[in-house]
């Protein structure tokens, strides 16, 4: 583990709003599965074992897709998952409702920016992949922390841009795409995060070579 500050940057260069979001998703449902869920299950269900560990059982994923990581949740984690895409949602319902996934109460469709949750409201909050791809990632940061109670745990695993090297040439000769990919790949931690946020955060490298990370952020 390691913690990591650093100084605000300016945003990716390319805005996603939430009708291209829903758009874009919405193509990808039936495929999403075989090719990004393969890619991003181990990073996924490390995130999971981490909400797993952490006290408390009411939990919200915030881009729960098609509900891939809704059978490793423990059984005494009760689990409200949110998404933009109906298509991806229609999916991750019959995925619970097939297993009898019975700890998953409600699968919403909602702006995770502004979502209809009571301040307060859960124990654990787990942001799968999708601050890349929200317009205001620092809305969505706001947005957890006024729905998860003082004491709770905060989760965001996502890609996250590197500073040099070749993939970041890649990562930035990507950028211009983003529309059409739904996600950032130039997204870095300072997009998202204060240096005060970076300063208190826990961030880890996950597989498959650190394309992704975890970031851990208390909730005051």
């Amino acid at each position: 583990m390691q913690n990591i500050s650093g100084a605000a940057v300016a945003g990716p260069r390319a805005k996603l709003d939430a009708d291209t979001i829903r758009a874009t998703y919405s193509r990808y449902a039936n495929s999403y599965d075989s090719w990004f869920g393969l890619a991003s299950r181990t990073a996924r269900n490390r995130a999971v074992e981490t909400v797993n560990a952490c006290p408390g059982t009411q939990v919200l994923e915030v881009g729960v897709g098609t509900g891939l990581a809704l059978p490793r949740y423990d059984q005494n984690k009760r689990i409200t998952g949110i998404d933009l895409s109906r298509e991806m949602l229609a999916i991750a319902r019959r995925r619970a409702g097939g297993l009898g996934l019975n700890n998953v109460e409600a699968l919403l469709e909602m702006d995770a920016q502004a979502t209809s949750f009571e301040d307060d409201s859960f124990d654990v909050a787990v942001a799968m992949f999708v601050a890349s791809v929200v317009p205001d990632p620092r809305a969505l940061v706001k947005e957890l922390r006024r729905v998860v109670k003082p004491g709770g745990k905060i989760l965001f695993i996502n890609h996250f841009a590197r500073q040099s090297g070749p993939i970041w040439w890649v990562e930035r000769a990507m950028a211009p795409a983003s529309g059409r990919l739904g996600w950032h790949p130039d997204f870095r931690l300072g997009h998202m995060f204060t240096p005060a946020d970076l300063a208190i955060a826990t961030i880890r490298d996950m597989p498959p070579l650190g394309l992704f990370r975890l970031v851990e952020l208390p909730s005051p």
